[in-house]
């Protein structure tokens, strides 16, 4: 799971850390959603929200809950809005089904169904074609707007930044990007944070997992999201090579959304700057690589 940001406390104490709240528990066993002799395994790689797989025998699951209390500037954490994802593409093949979603004191939880795979390593055009099938799909959602041009990126980008203190922080408003993208009049279903981390590679294909920050916007934030050289290094010890950047976008085979990317790419890569800078300042060293990769792409 890639919810990268941890609270500074736990939201529930508990005497075993690898078990959901007993609340909680008891709450899906009312329901009927969980048989009363269920294991429970964490699974680890998220740190915003705690989620477990749940081991039935039969058909596993995953119960993910939500933290309500810390805000990401740059990555949404919505429940709603994964649990209405989820519905829609319930037919696309390429999401997990959704079995409930409910709320527990303050914070809501989503019960899905275990996606078979490994977190993604290689291969670039199967993740291409995944994101050009996801942006042909038409929805009717209630969903937040994504950044929509160069004006958009840049507002963004300063907002992290005010956030930050250090020195960097001087040097990285002087390398703002020139220039002016307007807005994309056709904008479509975005996932919002397709890393490798959030894409589960098995033989059956491709499960895009992760689905609490989606938007209508530009498709574009999807392809920076996936080709982010910190992103990558994060989730796979390494960025994508030119050529495999190249492979990529060939393999989106949209001439119109490839170009536009091309010409966006250093707001990306400022804005990715900007927010592994704040990571860095709120205790996570480990984006420090990813930072000087971003930079250097500017």
């Amino acid at each position: 799971m890639a919810n990268r940001d941890s609270p500074p406390n736990p939201v529930y104490p508990l005497s075993d850390r690898n078990q959901p709240p007993p609340g909680l528990v008891a709450l899906l066993r009312t329901r009927e959603l969980i048989d009363p002799a269920v294991n429970f395994e964490v699974l680890y790689g998220g740190r915003t929200n705690r989620v477990w797989k749940v081991l039935s025998g039969k058909n596993d699951a995953v119960l993910k809950l939500y933290c309500a209390s810390f805000q990401n500037p740059l990555f949404r954490n919505d429940a709603r809005l994964e649990a209405e994802c989820l519905r829609a593409l319930n037919s696309s093949g390429f999401v997990p089904n959704l079995r409930a979603t409910g709320s527990f004191g303050n914070d809501s939880w989503v019960y899905y169904d275990h996606a078979p795979g490994a977190p993604w390593r290689d291969g670039v055009e199967c993740v291409a074609l995944l994101l050009r099938k996801l942006h042909q799909i038409p929805v009717d959602l209630d969903l937040p707007d994504g950044c929509n041009g160069s004006d958009d990126l840049d507002r963004h980008a300063r907002q992290i930044l005010a956030s930050c203190q250090s020195q960097e922080q001087k040097s990285l408003l002087a390398m703002q990007p020139q220039g002016h993208i307007p807005p994309l009049s056709d904008q479509c279903l975005i996932h919002g944070d397709p890393v490798a981390g959030n894409i589960l590679q098995s033989p059956d294909g491709l499960t895009l997992i992760d689905w609490q920050c989606p938007a209508l916007g530009d498709p574009c934030e999807d392809l920076a999201m996936f080709l982010s050289p910190a992103m990558q290094q994060l989730y796979r010890g390494a960025p994508l090579s030119e050529a495999d950047m190249a492979q990529f976008l060939a393999a989106y085979d949209c001439p119109k959304v490839t170009e536009r990317y091309l010409t966006l790419r250093p707001w990306f890569a400022w804005r990715m700057a900007a927010y592994c800078l704040w990571r860095i300042e709120n205790g996570s060293p480990d984006y420090a690589p990813g930072y000087e990769l971003e930079v250097a792409a500017l």
